[in-house]
């Protein structure tokens, strides 16, 4: 489970990306050369963007962006040293007219939720094709303050929440989800969930039984079940051993 970020507001106004000319400067922050090799590939097809730097860390990202300036950084949060998410909220602060692109090799609802909080411009998966990369590179470019691009496949698992039928008052995780939309935040399903649905959701990762939880969490077990089937619902799950594992894979588990 990622370091928790702090919740900021709404991304304030900041300059254009900076551009000496010669294209969009871009930063690749990762360990893996491969992707770095392909990235740099890609953007050698077209001369309005180019790498002017790649670190294998973020141990030193700080430094290297006040000296070089680059307009975009792409940033790997799997990283050894520094926990990007920290680096990207600081990086925010410190040079607010350089954006950052998360691109991970996981997509994940909890790095999805950080990685907005820490103030990226972007989300996107490493599986994603490079022209989707680029093209989303662009994107955040010439977004506006509130503006968080995701790639085609992390797309897919924020899905908008389907509109209630005719006559239907939408419950309070929709009106949530349609407000969460409006003002850029990306929606994923866990992003859906109260903070007790988080909690049982994290104790039945831990393997606890209904009646364990119903014992930590001083409720009823028929309050447990509740919970957890307007967990399962909102998720898509349908057994509790889907459930167990989807916690242990967001890192709920480890909380």
């Amino acid at each position: 489970m990622p370091k928790k970020a702090r919740t900021i507001p709404p991304k304030a106004a900041v300059t254009s990306p900076v551009d000496d000319g010669s294209g969009i400067r871009v930063m690749c922050v990762d360990d893996h050369a491969v992707l770095i090799e392909g990235l740099k590939a890609q953007f050698s097809l077209d001369p309005s963007i180019r790498c002017i730097a790649a670190l294998p860390s973020a141990e030193r990202l700080l430094g290297e962006v006040g000296r070089l300036k680059p307009g975009v950084v792409l940033l790997d949060i799997e990283m050894p040293g520094p926990d990007a998410f920290e680096t990207a909220d600081r990086l925010r602060h410190m040079h607010p007219q350089t954006r950052v692109i998360i691109l991970s090799a996981h997509i994940r609802d909890g790095y999805i939720d950080a990685a907005y909080k820490c103030g990226a411009w972007g989300y996107f998966a490493k599986s994603d094709d490079l022209a989707a990369i680029v093209a989303g590179i662009r994107e955040v470019v010439r977004g506006r303050a509130g503006t968080f691009v995701l790639g085609p496949k992390v797309k897919e698992r924020c899905k908008p929440v389907a509109p209630a039928g005719p006559g239907v008052r939408p419950s309070l995780a929709t009106r949530e989800s349609a407000t969460s939309r409006l003002d850029g935040r990306p929606v994923t399903p866990l992003s859906t969930l109260s903070v007790r649905e988080v909690e049982v959701l994290r104790l039945i990762g831990k393997g606890l039984s209904r009646n364990q939880i119903a014992e930590q969490l001083s409720r009823e077990v028929k309050t447990v079940d509740g919970h957890q089937k307007r967990i399962m619902r909102k998720l898509g799950v349908v057994t509790r051993a889907d459930l167990m594992r989807l916690a242990i894979r967001e890192g709920l588990a480890e909380a």
